[in-house]
């Protein structure tokens, strides 16, 4: 018996988990997380093409449409630290059976809604379920997989998040041509059914005891929910935006100071310090800026500068997580081989070659060479993502497998948000080519990406005195 395990249970604890969970429990469980994955990833994509058509049933403008989509994003990235570190004390498997049933429950009240306001309250509700699910991700995965094949996990659930993805709009817009709109999240209700079954096989994750601290979740909320306001309102109201952007800068600086005098923070800053962590958050900060400032501005690329139909977008844009899927499972062989750096540094440079390549194709471009690049840019996308969240997960105790999966989620929802926000800057730039600038943008962000594992791959090999 280790000394790890010998401590966890005088303390009380359950003993950790030494190498993953063993066969076939651990299928099930790999399972059981990735129809949880399956969940929160449709339907942050499924919904977006029925919105016209929820707008017409509820007699509601189309402009007034957008909370639906907002209020599920926002109560995700206000709560993800906060449900992040309640799993860490409350357990694992009592936190994903509450984010199930939230989600269940809430999408029903999604289906049942006959006014806009009775909606809206129903998608915070999934996005309070969403966000305890979401958190914790990261940490089953550290904790079902043998570390010889961690990277094969992360992997799994890269191809899984790209082709959910690509479902998402083509399952969305299936369900609305056949059935009411309301099915969009009735159909949730049997698939959280199947995956309260599945609770059971996960594993289980060695409880903290150090108690929340309720201050610093309220200051987390409130600077989460400021600086997602203030990227959206870059565009439309300068003032209020840059003043919002300052007051979660402020509430941030608070939390940090905060975090530094406490054990198992709510806001991780003790594992920021790990130095493969804190480097493999940075490179997900500007990969992920770089992916959103893309998908937000390639359909009017296509429309408006390479003079596609509409029809013709879903093929395009689908060429992108097509690639991501393709690769993942190579990058998760070698991401336990060669280092982060090198691997994510490559991915990074691929998609930067890429986004660059797209705003130099002709007006008469085949649709074929369209496809080609973009299909370039989701394997580098998919070659950066797997070593580089393999970085951040190895790199944690196992122990603060909740706080890293929190850290983990919350990387990916801020490089989106600041990639939203680029598109908003790009047009207010050049309003004619908005999205060529927003293109430029986002391969800055790829290049940045290059720069910071550039910077870990000198930092890590350098010998520490």
């Amino acid at each position: 018996m280790t000394e790890a395990v010998h401590t966890a249970r005088q303390d009380g604890l359950p003993a950790p988990l030494q190498d993953g969970l063993p066969a076939p429990r651990r299928y099930w469980a790999a399972a059981t997380v990735l129809c949880g994955i399956s969940l929160t990833v449709l339907d942050s994509t499924i919904v977006n093409v029925a919105l016209p058509t929820i707008a017409q049933s509820l007699g509601e403008p189309a402009a007034s449409m957008v909370w639906v989509v907002n209020s599920y994003s926002l109560a995700i990235v206000m709560l993800l630290l906060l449900m992040a570190a309640l799993a860490e004390r409350l357990g694992f498997k009592r936190m994903f059976a509450f984010g199930v049933v939230v989600f269940m429950l809430s999408s029903l009240g999604c289906a049942l809604s006959t006014t806009l306001w009775q909606l809206n309250l129903a998608r915070v509700c999934q996005g309070v379920g969403a966000a305890t699910l979401m958190c914790m991700i990261g940490g089953m995965v550290r904790n079902i997989y043998p570390a010889r094949h961690l990277g094969r996990g992360i992997s799994l659930n890269a191809t899984v998040v790209a082709l959910m993805s690509v479902l998402g709009p083509s399952v969305g817009a299936l369900i609305v041509s056949v059935v009411s709109w309301r099915w969009i999240f009735a159909v949730n209700v049997p698939v959280s059914l199947v995956l309260l079954r599945g609770i059971r096989t996960l594993p289980d994750v060695p409880r903290i005891k150090s108690p929340i601290d309720v201050l610093s979740a309220l200051l987390s909320m409130a600077a989460m929910a400021a600086f997602i306001i203030g990227v959206d309102n870059l565009a439309a109201d300068f003032l209020k935006a840059v003043s919002l952007i300052a007051a979660a800068v402020i509430l941030t600086v608070i939390l940090v100071r905060r975090a530094g005098r406490q054990q198992a923070p709510l806001v991780p800053i003790d594992l920021l310090r790990i130095k493969p962590l804190g480097f493999a958050v940075a490179a997900s900060v500007c990969t992920f800026a770089a992916q959103t400032a893309a998908y937000v501005s390639l359909p009017f690329y296509f429309l408006n500068e390479l003079g596609r139909e509409q029809w013709q977008l879903g093929m395009l844009m689908a060429a992108w997580p097509v690639g991501t899927a393709v690769i993942a499972g190579l990058a998760g062989r070698l991401a336990g081989r060669y280092s982060a750096a090198l691997l994510s540094g490559l991915g990074a440079g691929a998609m930067a070659i890429a986004l660059v390549w797209v705003t130099l194709l002709p007006h008469g471009a085949s649709n074929t060479a369209v496809m080609s690049v973009m299909f370039l840019a989701g394997l580098g996308f998919g070659f950066f993502q797997t070593p580089n969240n393999h970085a951040m997960l190895g790199s944690a105790p196992r122990h603060r497998s909740g706080a890293v999966g929190g850290v983990q989620s919350t990387t990916r929802v801020f490089g989106q948000s600041f990639g939203t926000a680029l598109v908003a800057v790009a047009y207010g730039l050049h309003v004619g080519h908005g999205a060529t600038v927003a293109l430029l943008l986002a391969a800055t962000c790829a290049v940045l990406a290059v720069g910071v594992n550039t910077v870990r791959s000198a930092k890590l090999a350098a010998p520490q005195i």
